[in-house]
């Protein structure tokens, strides 16, 4: 009678959390904390620490890892202490066992406080009670396992100062992430990401290809003594003539060709600026080029002053460190006059107008 008649079962939904709720604040929390639904649905009072007033720390237990600890975000903080109050006066009628539990909701308003495990059958019915709808205007199939990675998707990136090469679930690995997210669905599709990372590998072979560098009395052997330059770089006698008198010298090296399209379009004159030729396998350094060499490692010393350091080594990191490997071949006595005539003045390279220093 009281039930049916005395308003009872709205009262029942408007003091206690009803299922529904429980899995509105649950799918919400995996939303703001990014927590895999596992660990969110074993969670006890006792994982709630609380380090400050907007601060809590939270423990959870992943089933395929070990237990795991959060430093909750601060929407994820709010929510939680907004579900701990709404569910206080429910804890005061439920058993000791019940209580230490982070959820607890009544599923009908009978009385029974047992709630049904919240598995995928239960969230669908959820979303279409609630009409949750996606795009294409049919009930949302929600995926709870996908949620953290939502949490990622939604994260501020401004002032996330994480890797960027992270995965999204720490038990993938890269390999398995990318199978999954970034695998490559038409051929064109398929040649373009097979053509990158060709160009990567490429340019992690040339980085580590170490300087060809000859002193003056190596310059008049050159043909004899370096018979594997001859062969990668698929010298003639013309162009070795041409290499050892200076007709090839560019700013800060000679270079064995030009037009080969390097880095830039093939058959015209390369575009790349002077550091570049510092990894370049087409230059070949001699010590008329030390003066060059001390004026741009100067250059990179005023750089590095007036440049943030993660920009610095994103720009010129990894050109840096080779001006000293061609350096050390030379002789000392050849450094040390050609360091008489540099100036350590920005007129002193060939600058564009944004690469000056302040």
């Amino acid at each position: 009678m009281v039930r049916n008649r005395g308003g009872f079962h709205d009262a029942i939904q408007a003091v206690f959390p009803h299922l529904d709720v429980l899995i509105a604040y649950r799918l919400l929390f995996g939303i703001y904390s990014g927590i895999v639904p596992d660990g969110i649905a074993d969670l006890v009072l006792e994982d709630v620490d609380c380090a400050g007033e907007s601060t809590v720390l939270l423990s959870y237990i992943k089933r395929r890892t070990a237990a795991e600890s959060l430093n909750l975000p601060r929407r994820a903080v709010r929510l939680l202490e907004q579900w701990l109050a709404h569910s206080a006066l429910l804890r005061t009628f439920v058993t000791s066992e019940e209580r230490r539990k982070l959820w607890v909701a009544v599923s009908r308003a009978g009385g029974d406080r047992r709630v049904r495990k919240v598995d995928r059958v239960a969230v669908q019915r959820w979303a279409i009670r609630h009409a949750v709808v996606g795009n294409d205007g049919l009930p949302l199939n929600i995926h709870r396992s996908r949620i953290r990675t939502t949490h990622e998707a939604m994260r501020d990136k401004s002032t996330w100062t994480g890797s960027g090469r992270a995965t999204i679930d720490p038990n993938h690995t890269p390999d398995v992430e990318g199978d999954h997210y970034l695998t490559a669905t038409t051929p064109a599709q398929r040649h373009v990401v097979e053509t990158v990372i060709e160009d990567a590998q490429h340019d992690v072979l040339r980085r580590a290809h170490p300087p060809t560098v000859i002193t003056d009395e190596e310059a008049a052997a050159l043909a004899d003594g370096y018979p594997h330059l001859v062969a990668e770089l698929n010298l003639d006698d013309v162009v070795i003539a041409e290499l050892v008198g200076g007709q090839r010298d560019v700013f800060t090296a000679a270079c064995g060709d030009q037009l080969s399209g390097l880095h830039g379009p093939k058959g015209k004159p390369c575009p790349a600026r002077p550091w570049v030729c510092l990894l370049c396998p087409l230059a070949v350094f001699a010590p008329r080029h030390a003066g060059n060499l001390l004026r741009l490692k100067a250059f990179f010393s005023r750089q590095w002053q007036q440049m943030p350091a993660a920009h610095f080594m994103a720009v010129f990191g990894p050109y840096a460190p080779r001006i000293q490997q061609v350096l050390d071949r030379f002789d000392p006595a050849v450094i040390a006059t050609a360091a008489h005539h540099v100036e350590d003045q920005d007129d002193e390279l060939l600058l564009r107008a944004e690469e000056m220093t302040a």
